[in-house]
């Protein structure tokens, strides 16, 4: 220990870095030395920090609605059910008959959760009928396009919402998210969305570190989804054009937002809510290399500027056979944090901090942030207090459609152009037939010139 450190410096460093502690004395806090105090970036209060028990707490039975019965939402209110004692799973929606029966089958055989058949809902419409069924709060879980409109209509009827990310695919469903993420605030509503890093505790204390001070002012960032290519469903006979695309939906840009908005937002988000920086514009390149169904690009490459001249480096691809990583780095003047290590180390290269996933096991029973997120959500419902995760979320997904957007017209996207724009992706009908395929095709960079 540096002798200059005094027991207030160090019990002040014991105390910043938390469940992780201290690793070892190379690793202490040179920044906790007298004459090079930290200095918050936000101050404890000004932030939120989620309890993360191993289940949320008891209390009222609540019953819940699923609207989209396909991986996703089946995964969801597994989670659910491993978070929270008294749910009782009351209605499903989705557009297929299979979805539903399938998991409404497992719910039965491995949960003991019965649904009856008069709360089962089929059609682009199901969403209402789980909604008006009953339920004191819903899962959204289908194609991220539609989103919007179902959160929009749970608010009004006064139901809390987990909301999948991402929660909006083109700006009219940015808008329509952020007006109804004002109502549920004021009907008191807890809104939880699937950035599960959020409710990840490696995360929770690297911020919690970061906004202490620890890598001083963040002056950049660097974010990956790299990975192989995601599946797809090849066209059957009897599949109508509608039918199709949303079966195949992750393949095609308007159901999903292409893979920048629909997975690579996680990354972003991290970003977005660790460093609390505002964007200015964005400046992208991608292409379609070997993508085999849909209209969406392989990959993207980003330069978000941020308001205050910072630049944050955004790449994602799904491609076979190429390097992959998934994670985050955030480049300080003090030091850098590295999600794919857990780690802060110092502008040489000396450990800060690591998170201790040994004491993490010997403190929790759950690790699952998936589970963490649900926890978290029914203990605000629980403790009748108002959450809203939505507005973050929101404004993290638009981002991604800033991106992609200069990436697709080759144009440097400023935020006031992405969020006063007209881009809607919504068809102007939605009924199982036949669709006007052209209009689903690969953009082209440098052809659609202001």
């Amino acid at each position: 220990m540096s002798e200059k450190m005094n027991r207030r410096d160090f019990l002040q460093a014991s105390t910043l870095l938390g469940v992780g502690g201290l690793v070892g004395t190379s690793a202490l806090l040179s920044a906790c030395n007298e004459g090079n105090k930290l200095t918050p970036l936000k101050q404890p209060g000004e932030f939120y920090v989620p309890e993360l028990p191993d289940m949320a707490a008891d209390g009222k039975e609540l019953k819940v609605g699923l609207v989209g019965c396909g991986g996703r939402g089946s995964g969801a209110v597994a989670n659910l059910l491993e978070a929270a004692n008294g749910i009782k799973v009351h209605a499903l929606g989705d557009t297929f008959s299979d979805r539903l029966e399938g998991l409404k089958k497992n719910l039965k055989e491995k949960h003991n959760q019965d649904v009856p058949a008069e709360n089962c809902f089929i059609g682009f419409d199901a969403y209402k009928k789980v909604i008006d069924s009953g339920v004191d709060m819903v899962i959204l879980a289908t194609p991220p396009v539609f989103r919007p409109v179902h959160f929009q209509y749970a608010v009004q009827k006064g139901k809390h919402a987990f909301l999948e990310k991402p929660i909006a695919v083109d700006p009219k469903g940015y808008r329509i998210i952020m007006a109804a993420a004002k109502q549920a605030q004021a009907k008191n509503l807890s809104v939880v969305t699937g950035t599960q890093r959020h409710h990840q505790r490696p995360y929770v204390e690297a911020n919690k570190l970061i906004q202490a001070g620890t890598i001083g002012e963040i002056t950049g960032g660097n974010v990956y989804w790299n990975q192989s290519m995601l599946w797809y469903r090849n066209r059957e006979d009897k599949w109508s054009d509608m039918e199709w695309m949303i079966r195949d939906w992750v393949n095609w840009k308007w159901l999903s937002g292409d893979h920048i908005v629909e997975q690579h937002v996680h990354n972003i988000d991290v970003f977005l809510w660790i460093s609390g920086l505002k964007v200015a514009k964005a400046t992208g390149f991608g292409s379609r290399q070997r993508r085999i169904t849909g209209d969406q690009y392989d990959f993207f490459s980003v330069d978000y500027e941020m308001e205050n001249g910072v630049h944050l480096h955004s790449m994602c691809r799904q491609i076979d056979g190429c390097s992959n990583a998934v994670g985050e780095i955030i480049q300080g003047t003090k030091g850098v944090w590295n999600s794919f290590t857990h780690e802060i180390k110092d502008l040489q290269g000396n450990l800060i901090w690591k998170y201790d996933e040994e004491a993490d096991k010997a403190k929790f029973k759950q690790h699952n942030p998936y589970v963490l997120e649900l926890v978290d959500w029914v203990n605000h419902i629980r403790k009748g207090t108002a959450h809203d995760e939505a507005t973050e979320c929101a404004i993290s997904s638009l981002v991604g459609v800033m991106g992609r957007e200069s990436a697709y017209t080759g144009n440097t996207v400023t935020w006031d152009e992405i969020s006063k724009s007209d881009l809607d992706y919504m068809p102007a009908v939605l009924e199982m037939g036949k669709m006007d395929m052209a209009a689903n095709v690969v953009r082209v960079p440098g052809s659609e010139q202001k």
